[in-house]
């Protein structure tokens, strides 16, 4: 048998980045829906915020090697998951959240998170 390591690279093909903005997209406007406080005006903000959660999430992991899940990392994942949440509403025109509203986001997004199969987890 074929002996396939993991390498660092593993996860993050064109196609899984594609999946996970599919994802996040739909995740997102769940959330925005349940979420008081959070508002996404239109379909291409909704696209634009997804791929920035994507880029930032990406960035943070290459990085510092930390995995931002709201409940896969504990606190920390969960902290790291609202701090992108809310850095987007500064990146994206028409994505807008408050502080508290992030922390709810997160908190709402991990739990979808662990419904989600296949690993196709969106932060």
């Amino acid at each position: 048998m074929e002996d396939r390591r993991r390498d660092d690279n593993d996860g993050f093909g064109i196609g899984h980045f594609i999946t996970r903005i599919i994802v996040s997209a739909i995740v997102l406007a769940i959330v925005a829906f349940l979420t008081p406080g959070f508002t996404i005006n239109g379909i291409w903000t909704l696209l634009i915020a997804a791929v920035v959660i994507a880029g930032l999430d990406y960035l943070i992991q290459k990085f510092t090697g930390f995995n931002a899940s709201p409940f896969g990392r504990g606190l920390t994942g969960f902290i790291v998951s609202a701090a992108i949440i809310y850095l987007t509403s500064y990146i994206v025109t028409g994505f807008r959240v408050g502080l508290i509203s992030a922390l709810i986001a997160a908190l709402l997004i991990g739990v979808i998170d662990s419904f989600l199969p296949g690993g196709k987890r969106v932060m």
